[in-house]
This record gives structure tokens, sequence and C-alpha cells, in this order.
């Protein structure tokens, strides 16, 4: 579901819709990334891998079929489905900033009913603050950036930077190809407050 120039805008506009509830409902995100991840997978997979009960799972998946994010792949019983390609770009109201909707982001908010600080982050941030601290956490594992420099462009404590990209880090190691940087533990840039050393 990329956005191409020769689409129609009421196919942009339903195109956003659709992604806007995955971005809502972190329960329809996680099973989007989850069928993002698998490539196909039945219902039953869905019920089993997700531990979701027969109608919830039913009802997910027809909602994600309905709303064009998931396609059947295999008419025959047991149909199989797979999550179509979302690459969306959105501009805040304020036009002061653009973020992508991606697997990996939709990933992200899926992991807010699991993880208290993506959780927490995004209700002080919101999904546009989740895409970037997304785009820094990818940074961090690439090397390029410490969660100082994300703290100081974004104008938020060290330790909650330190905190969102920690969380980030098995989404990005999940949607990307991150090179081993070979910085051990101590070349950190981590500040362990008032450790006494040896006199």
């Amino acid at each position: 579901m990329s956005r191409t120039s020769n689409r129609a805008d009421g196919d942009i506009v339903r195109d956003f819709l659709s992604v806007a509830d995955l971005l809502e409902e972190p329960q329809l995100a996680q099973l989007y990334a989850y069928l993002a991840r698998e490539g196909e997978a039945t219902v039953q997979n869905v019920m089993d891998d997700l531990e979701l009960a027969q109608g919830t799972a039913y009802s997910y998946v027809n909602r994600l079929v309905d709303a064009n994010v998931v396609e059947v792949t295999q008419d025959e019983q047991p149909r199989q489905y797979a999550a179509r390609e979302i690459d969306l770009t959105v501009t805040t109201a304020a036009g002061d900033r653009k973020y992508k909707i991606t697997p990996a982001l939709i990933d992200a908010v899926g992991c807010r009913e699991t993880n208290a600080d993506i959780d927490t982050y995004i209700d002080r941030h919101g999904v546009a603050g989740l895409a970037t601290a997304l785009t820094y956490a990818i940074a961090r594992e690439r090397g390029e950036v410490t969660h100082r420099l994300m703290a100081e462009d974004l104008d938020i404590s060290p330790l909650a930077a330190e905190m969102i990209l920690q969380a980030l880090r098995p989404v990005v190691h999940e949607h990307y190809d991150i090179e081993a940087s070979g910085a051990s533990l101590d070349e950190l840039d981590i500040d362990d407050g008032d450790a006494v050393g040896d006199a």
C-alpha cells in the first residue's frame, strides 16, 4: 500500500484511515506485525501464537482485511492471510514534522500492550513522537547517535531517551539489518551517577 503520485486522493485518504486504526489499537497493530513477520498465517496460527480467542482472532483478521492492510492469499480452507506492505508519509498538523508509517512503527505501537515504556512514551509524545524515537533508535543501533544527543535534540531527559531507545531495540533488530558496531559496554556513554573509583 505504498503511496504513489498517480493514486486518487480518495485512495490515499482511505489508506490513511485504514492505517490510523492500526496506530490507535495496539491489538490490531500487534496482529499486523505478526502477519508481516510470518509472511502468511491462518487464523488458527494467530490464535495459537498471539493467544487470542477464536472470535477475537476472526474479528481482528476480518477488520484488517476490510481495511485493506491484510489480504487473503489462499481462499481454500484453512485460509491464509498476509500483511500488505505499508509505506505512508504523514505530515503533522503544524506542518513541522513528517514521519513514515512503516511495519516497524506499527510493530512498535503493537508493543504498547506489553511494554510500559513504549506505552508511556506514546501517552506523552504521541505516535509522531514514537516515529521520531524509532528513527533515533535505528541510528543508535548503527552507532550514529547516543541517547544524550537524542535527549538534547528532542528536549527530553537523557533517562527518558535511554528508556525508549532500549524499549525500541527489539523492534529495530526485527525490521532492520544492523551490523554489530563492536562497541563494548565500557565504551557506551552511560552516566553511572556518582560512582566512587579506586583511591
